[in-house]
């Protein structure tokens, strides 16, 4: 934009140039200089639109790419969520993620109020029965982590590699544990991929400022990223218009 702003300038300075020449230049020189200023002015014109028209074409590709990378981390996210209710923690590795997503079950269970004899206050009541809520769990049954989260797709196959960009990209995924203040572990997981290598083809100063993004509209930071290894959120850092960062 800063560029697009330069080259404006210039062209109301030459504009400005021209109408002095034609204010004080002789007659016989007019029509060369005058010539050669409107071609620079059709040219400053050019570097113009294509300025402005690339960083519109820059903005287009970008969201449809980050639209596809994000899918794939929202796949990511769910497996690892998936993971840690059936096993208590998340996984680093994308074999045993995968391997997880083909075996393992969710538990389905059922719970139900009851009351039973509160023998303590029975007790401390001289005898008079006293009874205390409870609440029963029962294992009903289970269904299976693939069908429930890909009804049958097997596209979590291919949630490990970038969608686009750099041919043989991958997401970089960690996981692991962190201690709260009270001393408890809790697990957590991050899967991200580099803006830059989305963008790998495309104009650098363009890439370089998207890198530096600070907006509830975009994507904040140099990457596309899930979870985080320093704190307990599971949390997209993409806005809600790319899909559900939740």
């Amino acid at each position: 934009m800063k560029l697009a702003l330069i080259i404006i300038g210039a062209i109301l300075l030459t504009i400005l140039i021209v109408w002095l020449i034609d204010k004080f230049v002789p007659t016989k020189a007019k029509p060369f200089i005058t010539i050669a200023l409107w071609g620079l002015i059709i040219f400053l014109g050019y570097l113009t639109f294509n300025s402005v028209y690339g960083e519109i074409k820059f903005n287009q590709l970008k969201e449809k790419r980050y639209a596809s990378a994000i899918n794939r981390l929202i796949d990511i996210r769910d497996s690892q969520l998936a993971h840690r209710t059936v096993t208590g923690k998340f996984t680093k590795s994308y074999d045993s993620l995968i391997k997880f997503i083909e075996n393992g079950k969710f538990t389905i269970i059922e719970r139900r109020d009851s009351s039973v004899v509160d023998e303590e206050r029975t007790k401390a009541y001289g005898g008079v029965t006293s009874y205390k809520d409870i609440v029963i769990t029962d294992t009903i049954g289970f269904e299976s982590v693939k069908e429930r989260l890909f009804k049958g797709s097997d596209r979590y196959k291919q949630m490990m590699n970038v969608p686009v960009g750099k041919d043989g990209t991958k997401f970089t995924m960690d996981a692991g544990e962190i201690e709260d203040e009270n001393g408890n572990k809790i697990p957590v997981f991050e899967a991200f991929v580099k803006k830059d290598d989305i963008l790998f083809d495309q104009d650098k100063n363009l890439v370089l400022k998207e890198n530096q993004v600070i907006s509830v509209e975009g994507v904040n930071g140099d990457a596309l990223r899930v979870g985080s290894m320093s704190s307990a959120k599971t949390i997209g850092n993409w806005p809600k218009t790319y899909g559900s960062n939740e």
